[in-house]
């Protein structure tokens, strides 16, 4: 288990600091940020971290109490994280004061369906207890 683990870590190491050097690469030579290889460093960056967290680059199998809470806290953070970074992000590129100013309606409706998400999702999962 711990050769795997720093096997899986060393791998999604190596595939973070190759793609990070490719995106460099592009930058300096062609003045270019390649929407593609943000895209794959941020796949390469999730898969270090659930390599470091859990050993495995596809995440943990979540077999013991302390391994779903974890899983359960972090879901629940890390929504509140992506919904504040979508808030900042709709309301900075468009400089937006008012709603009717906002004319990116895609970021728009991420950002709505963002604040429904959760409420929704915790009222059917509560469903299936009650």
């Amino acid at each position: 288990m711990k050769n795997k683990r720093r096997f899986s870590i060393m791998l999604s190491s190596l595939l973070l600091l190759i793609l990070v050097g490719f995106g460099l690469y592009k930058w300096i030579r062609f003045n270019m940020l390649d929407i593609n290889t943000i895209f794959f460093i941020a796949i390469a960056i999730a898969y270090l971290f659930n390599s470091l967290n859990w050993g495995d680059m596809q995440g943990g199998d979540n077999e013991d109490e302390l391994d779903k809470h974890i899983s359960t806290q972090s879901a629940k953070i890390s929504y509140f994280i992506v919904l504040i970074i979508a808030g900042i992000t709709l309301f900075t590129t468009d400089f937006a004061v008012n709603f009717n100013d906002i004319e990116n309606m895609p970021l728009l409706f991420v950002f709505c369906s963002s604040l429904i998400v959760l409420p929704i999702t915790e009222y059917f999962f509560s469903k299936k207890f009650k």
